[in-house]
């Protein structure tokens, strides 16, 4: 078993819960009620710049040039074309700037916020990596349903395309054989760090998805 394979399965529960949750099955069929996908829209809005501050950091931590390459590209797309989903989306739920900027923030979005700067501030490769894993792969396990029919509206049917297409699919397939490769190499106090960042961030994942509907 891979690294990234052991650290999924120590973290089963809650990865089972997160991508079979209730707003991944409302999403699929276009009934996400629009203040859920509001509330959930703005909170989510709030992880880019420390999700950007946790990428680079990775960039700096990497031990190889391609690697740093590919975290690049990557910070690239989340500024160009995910930064473009959300402003459209926030005119189409008629969210007003001051919400947009500054929602009173949840629980679990100031958790997953914390994770990131912990992540980010222990300078340490594998943990960069545990963390992105976990945000990328949980994402594409449940919007990487090939021949699902996607909804008619943009709101529901992009964040889905946002998560499943083949790009993303490559970028996730990679994040998980650097995990892998890294995890071999580090040793065993290292691995035990970048599985607690693993497991943080996974029990925030289904935490995040739960709160939504509160």
């Amino acid at each position: 078993m891979s690294f990234s394979e052991e650290l999924r399965a120590q973290n089963a529960e809650n990865w089972r819960a997160a991508t079979g949750h209730r707003f991944v099955e409302e999403i699929f069929a276009g009934t996400v009620p629009p203040e859920v996908m509001r509330r959930y829209l703005t909170q989510d809005y709030q992880f880019i710049d420390g999700f950007v501050a946790l990428l680079g950091m990775a960039i700096a931590t990497a031990d190889r040039f391609d690697s740093r390459i590919r975290f690049a590209q990557f910070a690239a797309m989340i500024t160009s074309d995910e930064n473009t989903y959300f402003q459209r989306s926030f005119d189409a739920l008629g969210v007003p700037a001051a919400e947009r900027l500054h929602p009173v923030l949840t629980a679990p979005t100031t958790g997953f916020q914390a994770l990131m700067r912990d992540a980010a501030a222990s300078r340490d490769y594998a943990a960069c990596l545990a963390v992105l894993t976990v945000a990328e792969w949980i994402y594409l396990s449940w919007a990487d349903r090939p021949g699902a029919e996607l909804p008619p509206d943009f709101v529901h049917a992009e964040w889905i395309t946002l998560h499943n297409n083949d790009g993303f699919r490559a970028f996730v397939d990679w994040l998980r054989g650097e995990l892998d490769r890294v995890g071999d190499a580090i040793d065993a106090e290292s691995r035990t760090t970048a599985a607690a960042f693993f497991s943080r961030a996974v029990t925030l994942e289904r935490a995040f998805f739960d709160h939504i509907y509160v």
